[in-house]
């Protein structure tokens, strides 16, 4: 349904349990190196439960080779920043849009970003707020993309 895209995410848990996230929503999750672990990690595995082998899956080796795959879908990508005024629920979501989230004490790069600043987009916190753990910001941003495609979400 959409596209969830973690650049150099750095700790297995996260990603284990964004794993289990896209599989339940029929999202694909593509994992752009470099990474601070195996993908056949147990952390990762453990973390993603018994979804980790349903999981539409796409490692990268680097975001050059992602975004010469992907240069026809610019205008559809999301990059989720604390560096952003702009909340994620003020957005139009599209099914196959492709969500981005950097790695957990990097953030997104900045040129990356730059390529399409005015999709960039933040989760509003409270002033003693800095960042929210990885897998919490993927499901809050991607659940909004569903809650506004929910007539084309399959719930069978």
């Amino acid at each position: 349904m959409f596209n969830i895209v973690l650049v150099s995410p750095q700790i297995p848990q996260n990603t284990g349990s964004i794993g289990r996230i896209c599989v339940n929503t029929d999202s694909t999750l593509h994992i752009i190196k470099p990474i601070c672990f195996k993908i056949d990690d147990k952390s990762v595995k453990r973390a993603g439960l018994d979804y980790w082998n349903m999981l539409d899956l796409k490692v990268w080796e680097s975001l050059d080779e992602f975004l010469k795959a992907n240069e026809d879908k610019i205008e559809r990508f999301f990059f989720a920043t604390t560096k952003s005024k702009k909340p994620y629920f003020n957005v139009k979501y599209q099914e196959g849009d492709f969500l981005f989230f950097g790695g957990e004490s990097t953030g997104l790069p900045m040129e990356l970003m730059q390529k399409r600043w005015e999709n960039t987009v933040t989760i509003p916190m409270g002033k003693n707020g800095r960042s929210l753990n990885l897998s919490v910001a993927v499901g809050i941003v991607l659940y909004e993309a569903i809650r506004q495609n929910f007539d084309k979400f399959s719930m069978a």
